[in-house]
């Protein structure tokens, strides 16, 4: 014997979830359809130039440490004549910007020497700076 089911009833969602849904797609497209973009405060920012990048890596003092040899901008110099040097090399500079002096040290010399010699610079004015430079090995197939 077969039962019938009764298909005669027909199902409706809440009429109050219809508020809901309505209220949260209204708040949807609010957000999403903002036509004015966040901006913060204007701004005029400089451009830099070259030239003026290059004028400040020359003023930088450059010194040079082998094991034997002391350099100063690729000048051999003298232990005794580097203190004197490096004042009036930095005696028109006012700002600490502009006392930067740049160390470049090989793998091979003894840390008393590069201790002698950055002691040196600090006692003349400078400020000392470390050029840290990473060998990189590429492979070329």
């Amino acid at each position: 014997m077969k039962i019938r089911r009764q298909t005669g009833l027909l199902i409706e969602p809440p009429g109050v979830a219809t508020g809901d849904i309505a209220f949260n797609l209204i708040v949807f497209f609010l957000v999403c359809a903002s036509t004015q973009p966040d901006s913060g405060r204007k701004q005029n920012l400089p451009k830099s130039e070259q030239t003026q990048q290059q004028q400040e890596k020359s003023e930088n003092l450059q010194i040079d440490l082998t094991r034997t040899l002391v350099q100063i901008n690729g000048e051999p110099v003298k232990m005794k004549d580097f203190i004197p040097l490096v004042k009036a090399k930095l005696s028109g500079k006012s700002r600490p910007e502009d006392k930067v002096v740049v160390v470049k040290s090989k793998k091979d010399v003894p840390y008393n020497h590069w201790i002698a010699v950055t002691t040196r610079i600090e006692e003349a004015g400078g400020i000392v700076t470390l050029q840290i430079e990473e060998e990189q090995q590429q492979i070329v197939p």
